[in-house]
């Protein structure tokens, strides 16, 4: 190795974490998409502790959720992030609002959680860890991981295997809270518990990935084999021609 080889190694090392840094962003929807996930319920749990109004924390934990929709169709931004937030919130005050109970607001968020934690155990168990099905895409290798790319592959099964046992860590801490708890705990419980435990697991998947092969670019041997099958035919044209 010469002394022009390192600095070329690290800067390949620096420009894939930059690259998984990026797509974690992308796929996760960085800063702004954790205050779309938080902001809902925060509202919902602060009016309710001051005035203990169902109704009214239901009301504006949907109304700040559809103005973050629109604030984001109006900026003609990706609005994945936000309609999400909005059919969570409404799926809560659904619930809320046929029970009576102001603590069935967090119930089907807190049974997404627990369903999507199972889900990253078990696909990872099948050899498919759902991980890899969300950024391949982003990374743009698809499932080309699956088969071509084994050291990525284990990288997406640990990376699975911690958004897990994170997710169905944070469901052990809140179903108890909702048997046991009043609203106001289970609710300030569960804003505390948005995003520490997201950016644990986030942080994982980039260290694990950071330290896997680099993705294999699919769409760039699509278009490769395309240009090729182009160039061959030109070629079998120009023959045909000159013959």
């Amino acid at each position: 190795m010469t002394s022009l080889d390192k600095p070329t190694e690290e800067t390949s090392a620096d420009d894939a974490r930059a690259v998984t840094e990026a797509a974690l962003f992308e796929a996760f929807g960085g800063v702004r998409g954790m205050v779309e996930t938080v902001l809902p319920g925060l509202l919902f749990v602060t009016i309710y502790t001051i005035n203990k109004d169902l109704h009214l924390s239901a009301i504006a934990a949907l109304a700040v959720s559809l103005v973050l929709v629109a604030v984001r169709l109006v900026m003609k931004d990706t609005v994945k992030h936000a309609f999400s937030g909005v059919f969570g919130v409404a799926f809560g005050v659904v619930f809320a609002m046929m029970t009576g109970n102001a603590k069935d607001f967090y119930l089907p968020g807190m049974l997404y959680t627990l369903g999507l934690g199972l889900a990253y155990i078990i696909t990872t168990l099948c050899g498919v860890p759902l991980i890899g099905l969300i950024l391949g895409p982003v990374f743009k290798e698809n499932l080309s991981w699956r088969t071509r790319n084994p050291g990525r592959k284990k990288a997406y099964a640990k990376a699975s295997y911690a958004w897990g046992a994170i997710l169905l860590a944070k469901c052990a801490i809140l179903f108890p809270l909702y048997w046991w708890a009043d609203t106001t705990q289970l609710g300030w419980v569960l804003v505390a518990l948005k995003i520490p435990p997201f950016l644990l697991a986030v942080y994982l998947t980039w260290v694990f990935l950071a330290k896997a092969p680099a993705p294999i670019d699919v769409f760039a041997e699509m278009e490769a084999e395309e240009k090729a099958a182009e160039e061959r035919e030109r070629q079998a044209a120009a023959r045909s021609a000159e013959q």
